[in-house]
């Protein structure tokens, strides 16, 4: 069963709420068989490269509210995120373009190490204390990942490296309604918006696999029916 999951490596709640969903299919304990696809979305597509800014001035500034409102939101999410095992820095993060993150990441699809560099930048960008918006810093952290250091320049050297498949992702979004993240669909029939709780997750799991996967009814018929098995046929 397959599930897409649109995030955005500069979102808190994509953070938290994948932790959950990695919980969900955890307490399911092999009820159920998932394969995750992450898929491209950009909260800021609109911010330039290379430009970076504090984030509790940021948020302050894009919701009207006070300094003081938006630092005591991230010690909120510092600690929601703490209950889910995930470390998550509070003070002095900053924010920038997510774009060429993206390429990488589907660089990195194309690898079979998608997982990987997706944990990698979002612990870069949240528990670590270098900035992932700085060039050299998104080489090191998709390397130490597993990437080839060689392949990962030569995406951020071409700006249309991976660029149609970012926005083909970002175009299936809006074509679902999606308008935030993070977006999960559930074998391409349930979705479902938000950071939901772990045990809504797991439901909704075991519900879409349920319906995948119908109950049999064998019906045996009279004693001694012949059939075929390991051994051989029985004439």
């Amino acid at each position: 069963m397959r599930v897409d999951i649109w995030s955005d490596i500069a979102c808190p709640w994509c953070y938290v709420g994948k932790a959950r969903f990695d919980k969900a299919v955890e307490q399911l304990d092999g009820k159920v068989a998932v394969e995750v696809r992450h898929r491209s979305f950009e909260l800021d597509p609109d911010r330039r490269p290379g430009e970076v800014a504090e984030v509790v001035p940021m948020i302050a500034k894009k919701y009207g509210i006070s300094p003081a409102q938006a630092q005591a939101n991230e010690y909120k999410l510092g600690e929601l995120a703490e209950l889910e095992g995930l470390e998550y820095r509070t003070e002095g993060r900053d924010h920038g373009n997510t774009f060429d993150l993206h390429r990488v990441l589907h660089l990195a699809a194309d690898r079979g190490l998608e997982a990987e560099v997706w944990k990698a930048f979002y612990t870069a960008n949240f528990a670590e204390e270098a900035s992932v918006f700085e060039r050299d810093r998104v080489v090191e952290v998709a390397v130490a990942a597993g990437l080839d250091k060689d392949e990962v320049v030569a995406v951020l050297d071409d700006p249309e490296r991976y660029r149609d498949a970012v926005r083909a992702d970002e175009a299936e979004a809006a074509a679902l309604g999606a308008t935030g993240v993070p977006f999960f669909v559930i074998d391409q029939k349930y979705g479902v918006s938000g950071a939901q709780p772990t045990a809504l997750f797991a439901e909704i799991l075991e519900k879409a696999w349920d319906e995948k996967k119908p109950a049999i009814t064998t019906i045996t018929g009279a004693d001694g029916a012949d059939a075929c098995g390991p051994e051989g046929c029985a004439i």
